[in-house]
């Protein structure tokens, strides 16, 4: 067993949790391969990537819900695997499902949750009571969990998560099918969150969340860390603008992205059938403007373009060589396609 430490602060300097080349694989199917990660305390770090990248993994290992093949990670100076109680003591954990009990109402929910954290009945109560006024629950108290709606129910699972007050949350894609205004509404829960101390590592496919409420960031891809740094280091990485051009025939989009692949300066333009829209990082006005010679001279009329800086969108194109949403296929299709097209396009 590792030697006790003080229970809320980091063993040896301000780093609350401390990830050194963590492995895990489901049979042949490869998680985390060997990631390294630090999260100072006092601040939200957005972990940011797509399904299967490797996020879930990792927060179910910093749990101790799932025991790492390789490598350590230690949650406020405590190992993970030999202080796995120690840990659990210290975090809150909240996910995309919340876990609470319909037939219950909201207070009970959160004083069993106090009464499973060996609390005494009476503050038990009292941080029930707390949260729920802290989340905005103090008038459905009493209700049936059954009858919140889907952005209260989101609340009152991150307000459980924190019945025991622990300086750690671990925050698993919590907006995931929500819609913007019950989103919005998380925000600012966690920003308070932030503010009083915590510490929180928030795993997200949404960009702007990332961008909203993150001090740090870090793009996670095939379960190892490609880049991390504020959003605006991770901006100013891509080091150009970005050029977007919309095709009045969206159809157009993907068949004559290879004509500017030798333009974009992160290597392959990005093209979005459904919206009709091209996007490549373009390193002078002059290339933008031979972007849009070379695809007048193909007989594409063009609706609209626009020059502007990088967004994390560009960020995780760039790191990654795939979108971070749901147009990911049409990434890899459009890849597929330059590989096949692109040296003739050039000649």
């Amino acid at each position: 067993m590792s030697a006790a430490r003080p229970p809320d602060h980091p063993a040896d300097d301000d780093t609350a949790i401390r990830v050194r080349g963590v492995r895990h694989a489901f049979g042949d199917v490869v998680a985390l391969d060997g990631l390294d990660l630090d999260v100072r305390a006092g601040t939200v770090l957005g972990l940011l990537g797509p399904d299967g990248a490797g996020k879930t993994t990792l927060v179910r290992i910093l749990a101790t819900l799932v025991r790492p093949d390789a490598g350590t990670a230690r949650v406020l100076g405590f190992d993970i695997v030999d202080d796995a109680l120690a840990v659990r003591r210290r975090i809150g954990l909240a996910g995309r499902f919340p876990a609470v009990d319909g037939e219950r109402t909201g207070r009970e929910n959160l004083e069993t949750i106090g009464r499973l954290d060996r609390l005494p009945a009476a503050i038990a109560r009292r941080r029930a009571s707390d949260v729920l006024e802290r989340f905005g629950l103090a008038d459905a108290a009493d209700r049936a969990v059954s009858t919140y709606s889907g952005g209260m129910r989101r609340r009152l699972h991150l307000a459980a998560s924190l019945t025991g007050r622990p300086p750690v949350i671990l925050l698993d894609e919590p907006t995931t099918g929500l819609d913007r205004a019950t989103r919005q509404e998380l925000w600012a829960s966690v920003d308070e969150l932030r503010r009083a101390g915590t510490t929180v590592l928030l795993t997200t496919q949404h960009l702007e969340e990332a961008d909203r409420l993150a001090q740090r960031i870090a793009v996670v891809d095939h379960g190892r860390i490609a880049a991390q740094g504020t959003a605006a280091e991770l901006k100013a990485a891509v080091g150009s603008d970005v050029l977007t051009v919309r095709l009045a025939d969206p159809a157009r989009a993907t068949g004559v992205v290879a004509v500017l692949v030798d333009l974009d300066t992160t290597g392959v333009p990005f093209a979005d059938g459904a919206a009709g829209e091209l996007r490549l990082a373009v390193a002078s006005l002059d290339a933008a403007a031979e972007a849009v010679r070379r695809l007048d001279a193909h007989g594409v009329r063009i609706a609209a373009t626009a020059i502007e800086r990088p967004t994390l969108d560009d960020v995780f194109l760039t790191l990654t060589g795939r979108r971070s949403d749901d147009h990911a296929a049409t990434d890899v299709r459009t890849r597929e396609q330059v590989a096949r097209t692109a040296p003739a396009a050039r000649h």
